[in-house]
């Protein structure tokens, strides 16, 4: 990857391409990517969170505001103990003064606020199954593309992240994407998979390591591995070269 400002422009077209190809919207402008975010994600069993007591508590059987209050207080302490954690660390990594960053904690969520970054933390309880929970880790609103090529992320966020996710401005629309793509000839390589509710699809090609999810209001692609941001940039070029190989016209619009 040559700079963090060409991986960015590079998908601001591929978004612009894609909601030109297939939205069906009354607007003619093409929608931009508002955010560029990094995402890890892992999880684990709620009982083994450090505030939950068994001779007290009964696991969550349902994802309600009532469940989602009582994980909140479930996870308090692992949030504070590793968003300051992080605050320290970005601090001493950037050499920020105390204007220059900032971190809010309110559990189930934290978020980190500095001059060059925002770096979010966020648990949530597992929606196919209530007893296990989800923590997602955020990187977004880097302050320029130099931050990107910084030792100073990569060290700090080596192996932290996933997926790359492409907030769409205006949004696209699931069902014409998937429409587009089962229109290609039969043996295409490309695959597409879907709910019966079309909330959304999963892309993917044969030999590439990556899958593309798209939603309607984002896109993200997601890594066979984790790694770091700039090391995720460079994987984002290698699998859209590697897509592009297909030849596939809908695959190249989309990224």
């Amino acid at each position: 990857m040559r700079n963090a400002g060409a991986f960015e422009a590079l998908y601001s077209r591929g978004a612009a391409c894609l909601t030109a190809r297939v939205s069906k919207s009354k607007t003619n402008s093409a929608a931009p990517v508002s955010r560029i975010s990094f995402v890890g994600r892992s999880g684990g069993a709620v009982k083994n969170l450090g505030g939950f007591r068994k001779q007290h508590h009964t696991l969550p059987d349902a994802v309600n505001a009532a469940t989602s209050a009582f994980l909140a207080k479930l996870c308090a302490g692992e949030l504070a103990e590793e968003s300051e954690t992080m605050f320290q660390r970005v601090r001493a990594a950037f050499g920020y003064k105390r204007a220059e960053l900032s971190l809010g904690v309110a559990s189930p969520h934290a978020v980190l606020t500095a001059r060059d970054l925002v770096y979010e933390i966020g648990y949530a309880l597992a929606e196919s199954e209530p007893t296990e929970f989800v923590l997602t880790r955020t990187l977004h609103s880097l302050a320029t593309p130099e931050v990107l090529e910084r030792s100073e992320l990569d060290e700090l966020f080596a192996g932290a992240f996933g997926g790359i996710v492409f907030g769409l401005g205006k949004g696209v629309r699931v069902d014409a994407v998937i429409d587009a793509i089962e229109a290609l000839p039969s043996g295409a390589t490309l695959r597409v998979d879907y709910p019966s509710s079309c909330a959304h699809c999963v892309l993917s090609v044969e030999g590439v390591a990556a899958e593309v999810i798209c939603d309607g209001t984002t896109l993200e692609m997601r890594f066979a591995r984790n790694g770091s941001p700039r090391e995720l940039a460079r994987e984002f070029l290698a699998v859209r070269a590697a897509f592009a190989l297909t030849k596939n016209r809908v695959l190249a619009g989309l990224l």
